[in-house]
């Protein structure tokens, strides 16, 4: 198979040559390295190959995805014998003895792994630079970030190396690399899809696992493939009526779509990702849904310091397990992420468990939204990709930060309020993508625009619990209205 046919074609396709036996798996894992050998050292998005052991694989059959390649993400999607670092130099001999759900049953679909994608320290950034990988570049222009956590991924997909990729999203780790690509990527309901056998819910369930893809239909047969509770699950949410690969086919009616443009954190939003936002609601109104501005009515303020709660806490965690497990020290850490664990490690039990609860608060804010609408639309990021380096902590803050660990100073932080400014800084960026994780809700971006300078920029559509039919049935009825697979032609030659 020539590599340019190859990237024609997604991953729905792919899979039907290969069961019709118009090209073997093997061809097609072919073209996939061969194109990775040409991009990889421009954008860095695989840290793992496994070319070798993905070309002596072979799935006939009639699986969903048979013979088609698929980069795992390298946080969480553990593959039994193979190391899973979570972009950190403290996790190197983390090597998990069996596979997760999601390799379990993405190798039940017949896919074959051709390796790992690139990842920040345990995915904390919306950029994916680690000490341990170096920066993963974006393939519409290789001077900046490809987003993150799930960075690696969007670049590979965008790039053409495979038609989807793993990712997760605990803060929006699947929308703000589909945005910044070009990319679908969906996040699914909390429950939807297990995190299994290794956790129960991941970041306390704010964080969830799918793919990034080229198209609608990948993400929707690929929920297909990894959906279901596995046992041990603290709980199972209702199936769908049938499969998401039948459901997206369908019209989705005409929906009431709540619209906003301003940031939950009053933080600047740039004018090209409140444009996409327009541009879309005009399209959904030629489309014959209902659209108007409103916002659902919550703290803004409040989710960010529960979302930086979860973050403080589950970083000193996994620090923890990566030096009683592996043996790692302080040293085999980022100075960001030991100034990030120790902010969990001093920030008391009673107000982490309090922020835990007002999680409630955002859910019923957002439940009480949805009884007057059936989406909400809004910006995926509240600003394009950063240049490479640029969101790096500046030398005087690291000065700062080591005299900070060193006093262990961080019960002060927690007291002077400086937490309130570190939550802005941290997340105005993406600002948007949050309320879902804490809610445990669908979201999706979606590729709608671009700028005048050739870069993409995505919208995001909300929903409520286990609304996934719904998000994919418009977003496949965009995506006939506003094809972006032929964007992709642009970056053939590119590298």
């Amino acid at each position: 198979m020539k590599q340019s046919e190859y990237l024609r074609y997604d991953a729905t396709a792919l899979a039907d040559l290969v069961r019709r036996g118009e090209v073997s798996s093997r061809e097609v894992c072919e073209a996939a390295v061969e194109r990775a050998t040409q991009v990889n050292g421009t954008l860095n998005a695989i840290c793992y190959p496994q070319f070798s052991e993905a070309l002596g694989q072979n799935f006939p059959g009639q699986a969903v995805f048979a013979g088609v390649p698929l980069l795992l993400k390298d946080l969480a999607q553990e593959q039994a014998g193979h190391p899973c670092t979570y972009g950190s130099r403290g996790l190197k001999r983390n090597v998990a003895p069996q596979d997760s759900e999601f390799v379990r049953r993405a190798r039940n679909g017949g896919l074959v792994f051709l390796g790992r994608t690139a990842t920040p320290e345990f995915g904390l950034k919306a950029v994916t630079e680690s000490e341990l990988w170096g920066p993963t570049r974006n393939p519409w222009n290789t001077e900046l970030t490809p987003g993150g956590s799930s960075g690696g991924s969007g670049a590979a997909v965008a790039a053409g190396i495979v038609p989807m990729a793993g990712a997760n999203d605990g803060g929006g780790s699947i929308r703000i690399p589909a945005a910044y690509n070009g990319l679908f990527g969906l996040k699914p309901s909390r429950g939807r899809i297990s995190v299994g056998p290794f956790m129960g819910e991941a970041w306390t369930g704010a964080s969830t696992d799918h793919v990034v893809s080229r198209t609608v239909r990948d993400s929707a047969a690929m929920l297909d493939v990894l959906s279901g509770p596995a046992p041990g699950d603290p709980f199972a949410i209702p199936s769908p009526a049938s499969a998401y690969a039948d459901l997206m086919q369908k019209s989705p009616g005409s929906l009431r779509i709540g619209v906003f443009t301003s940031s939950p954190y009053n933080t600047e939003v740039a004018p090209e990702c409140v444009a996409a936002v327009e541009e879309t609601a005009r399209v959904l109104e030629n489309l014959g849904h209902k659209v108007e501005y409103a916002a659902p009515e919550f703290d803004g303020m409040a989710l960010a310091r529960c979302y930086l709660a979860l973050y403080f806490g589950e970083v000193s965690a996994l620090m923890a397990k990566a030096k009683e497990q592996f043996g790692a020290s302080d040293r085999d850490f980022e100075l960001d992420t030991r100034l990030i664990g120790m902010l969990g490690q001093t920030m008391p039990l009673s107000e982490y468990v309090r922020r835990r609860q007002q999680w409630n608060e955002f859910a019923r804010a957002l439940g009480a939204f949805f009884g007057s609408y059936d989406l909400y639309l809004s910006p995926t990021t509240g600003q394009l990709p950063a240049v490479i380096g640029e969101l790096e902590t500046p030398p005087h803050l690291k000065l700062a930060a080591r005299l900070m660990l060193k006093l262990n100073a961080g019960k002060l932080v927690h007291r002077s309020g400086q937490v309130d400014q570190m939550a802005l800084e941290s997340l105005a960026r993406t600002p948007f993508t949050q309320l879902a994780n804490l809610t445990g809700t669908p979201a999706m971006s979606v590729p709608m625009h671009w700028t005048s300078g050739g870069l993409p920029v995505g919208v995001q559509f909300g929903a409520r619990h286990g609304a996934e039919a719904v998000l994919l049935q418009l977003a496949a009825q965009l995506e006939e209205a506003n094809p972006w697979f032929s964007n992709y032609e642009k970056l053939e030659d590119a590298f």
